[in-house]
């Protein structure tokens, strides 16, 4: 059995805002998420001052003060994220329902904050004073386990954990689910909140951030180049998917169709993507074989397009897939304005390309100032484009040598 699946709600925070429409209007409007980290005191000899920080996101907005405490704060933001698609998408889940509604939300590093922060408990004042919810606020299929508490929902329930292809991981897997038949309705996303010492630290020493700590804004600059490193930021990206015919009955909004989606893995390296990008490349065919489109059929790619050396890489990927049609495309980067959102950057890629086809508009990748010969497609230079988009392709790779690539077509009946 093989079953049409869209998209009819949607639900987000990150650098940029809490909920979609802030979200929305700031990468339409090419503005930037990133700024000087308030979430830890930074030492004068940190590399790296910058992030971007999710700001006045308030947990009791969506969770009973008793809850909160339970949660690390990816948690907190995957159940707001649930909240608000599921209200977006007017689904309710009831007695009848409820065994047909799953959950797949899934996360990168999961509750590294509480782990920082119960270890310095644990060292200043013993092991009595670890909180009995400490496990429970860490492990990576809790951000999935709260929303299936929190809304009800008592179908398939689980997680993916990887890296920053996770959220696109978690979508596609959630998509096929209901495509196969083995729920009716998904909610599904990534989620991550990491910006602390040792995750900023170590990503520090792995060179793989940017150390443009004198402009914020400016730091995070894909295909640019003059990049120097990715921004870390945090945040959720939440879809509520259901079967096509059941969504039309309800008179639901429909976003978009799922129109296809493929993962592979490179096999070559731990960080760096395999060479001349093969392995995103095939990922990539492999996408577009499932979906049955053309590649002439892409209108536009939200780019992986971290900031890093790894852009070229993409953009060879894109030409070896695309051929001719490559520089006909429009390919750009959301994560120039939120920074790199690791798990939860797949989940809200996802949705600005959703919302690219909803609106007609291509969002840009800001602080494209100096171009790379290695980069030379249409990255949507510095501003917004008004354009009728048919279908949206959205692609992440993650440490491992993991790849997801998934596509979104509007809805024809």
């Amino acid at each position: 059995m093989s079953r049409r699946v869209v998209v009819t709600g949607l639900g987000m925070v990150s650098p940029l805002g809490i909920g979609v429409k802030p979200n929305w209007d700031g990468v339409c409007e090419g503005k930037s998420g990133i700024g000087y980290i308030s979430r830890f005191d930074v030492p004068e000899d940190f590399p790296v001052k910058i992030a971007g920080e999710v700001q006045d996101f308030k947990p009791e907005d969506y969770l009973d003060h008793k809850e909160i405490k339970k949660m690390d704060t990816f948690i907190h933001y995957s159940v707001a994220c649930s909240q608000m698609a599921m209200e977006d998408s007017g689904f309710k889940i009831t007695d009848e329902n409820a065994e047909r509604v799953g959950v797949l939300v899934g996360v990168g590093l999961g509750g590294l904050p509480a782990i920082e922060k119960y270890h310095k408990i644990y060292q200043e004042k013993g092991v009595k004073k670890i909180t009995p919810f400490f496990i429970p606020m860490l492990i990576p299929n809790l951000a999935s386990g709260q929303v299936s508490i929190d809304l009800g929902a008592k179908g398939p329930n689980t997680c993916v954990v990887t890296a920053c292809a996770t959220g696109t991981h978690a979508i596609g897997d959630a998509y096929q689910m209901v495509r196969d038949g083995v729920a009716d309705t998904m909610i599904a996303g990534g989620t991550e909140s990491v910006i602390t010492p040792l995750a900023i630290g170590g990503f520090a020493a792995a060179k793989a951030l940017s150390t443009r700590n004198d402009d914020p804004e400016g730091a995070s600059r894909p295909f640019d180049k003059d990049r120097d490193g990715f921004v870390m930021g945090e945040g959720c990206g939440v879809v509520i998917l259901e079967e096509m015919e059941s969504a039309k009955k309800r008179g639901a909004r429909i976003y978009a169709e799922v129109a296809g989606y493929a993962l592979n893995g490179d096999a070559y390296h731990i960080t760096a993507p395999s060479p001349e990008g093969l392995g995103a490349a095939k990922c990539l065919q492999l996408a577009l074989d499932s979906s049955k489109l053309n590649k002439e059929d892409i209108d536009y790619i939200n780019a992986h397009g971290t900031s890093t050396g790894a852009d070229a890489t993409e953009t060879a990927a894109i030409k070896k897939v695309f051929g001719d049609h490559a520089y006909k495309l429009a390919v750009s980067s959301t994560k120039s304005m939120t920074g790199h959102l690791l798990g939860a950057a797949g989940g809200v890629e996802a949705i600005y390309s959703i919302l690219a086809i909803h609106h007609g508009i291509i969002p840009p990748t800001i602080n494209y100032t100096t171009p790379d010969p290695a980069c030379d497609l249409d990255y949507v230079p510095n501003e917004a484009r008004k354009k009728k988009i048919t279908t949206a392709l959205s692609n992440s790779f993650g440490f491992g040598g993991t790849n997801g690539v998934i596509i979104f077509k509007e809805m024809v009946s």
